[in-house]
């Protein structure tokens, strides 16, 4: 199995004048392998997947609800990386576990498990920079790339370091909280997208917080693109993978018509 290049791919896609659309979808609930080939199908240029974990600290009410429907349904990070043989979608796929998962595998053996199963990325949400460097080795040997978080509040100083450790894109965190759906766009997701912008070249894509088609616009006047994921998450609750088809396609309409038709 080829994993895609995760940075590559975005790179061209954004080189192309495309703005990037990462949506989240949590791996072991009801219709989540119909939800990431339908959201592939409907202009995804890359997929988070979430392994549920049953202390989930960074998020929210929709995708604790979520974490929860896939650990009582009986999935584990084994269950849904077996799963995920099945996607054959052509882009790239990245999971978001935290380091607890990491840890009970052991760093190596997950990273293996990771490439193994045709993943290209992985985000640890809770393992600072300054702890990574065991587990971004093991990554880099397995070409997984980790993605590095930058948050609101970092120094300047600190953000060219974990632009320079970030592999695949760098995850600008909209605002600090936990993830879940609001009526407006924080004025820290386009801030901290524009302080990175300007230290690194990799693809700096927002994440949390983004909650519908005109904030994932307002994002992208600074980032390259978009993580979204209790809007997508939702939508994969209440009515399945085709209410994720057409908000997916609907968020990919507004991107390209806002950016793509200026690109010549």
């Amino acid at each position: 199995m080829t994993n895609p290049d995760l940075e590559g791919h975005l790179r061209s896609r954004r080189d192309t004048g495309h703005k990037l659309l990462v949506p989240y979808v949590t791996g072991g609930v009801n219709g989540w392998l119909d939800a990431v080939r339908a959201a592939v199908a409907s202009g995804a240029d890359a997929i988070e997947i979430g392994i549920p974990f049953s202390d989930p600290v960074m998020d929210g009410p929709v995708i604790q609800q979520a974490s929860q429907l896939a650990l009582d349904g009986g999935a584990t990070p084994v269950s849904i990386l077996h799963e995920v043989r099945e996607v054959d979608v052509g882009v790239p796929l990245v999971v978001m576990c935290y380091y607890n998962t990491v840890h009970h595998a052991g760093h190596a053996r997950f990273a293996s498990q990771l490439r193994d199963a045709g993943i290209s990325g992985a985000i640890v949400p809770d393992l600072p920079l300054e702890e990574s460097g065991e587990w971004c080795a093991a990554a880099d040997d397995a070409s997984v790339a980790t993605v590095m978080l930058a948050a609101p509040t970092a120094p300047d100083d600190r953000l060219p370091r974990v632009c320079a450790r970030a592999r695949g894109f760098v995850y600008s965190v909209g605002l600090l909280g936990v993830t879940g759906e609001r009526d407006s766009l924080a004025a820290t997701a386009t801030r901290l997208a524009g302080r990175l912008k300007a230290v690194t070249d990799r693809p700096v894509v927002v994440g949390v917080g983004v909650s519908n088609a005109s904030q994932a616009v307002e994002a992208c006047r600074v980032a390259d693109g978009v993580v979204q994921g209790a809007s997508v998450v939702r939508r994969l609750l209440e009515g399945g993978p085709d209410a994720v088809a057409e908000y997916v396609s609907e968020v990919r309409r507004a991107l390209d018509s806002e950016f793509v038709t200026s690109v010549s």
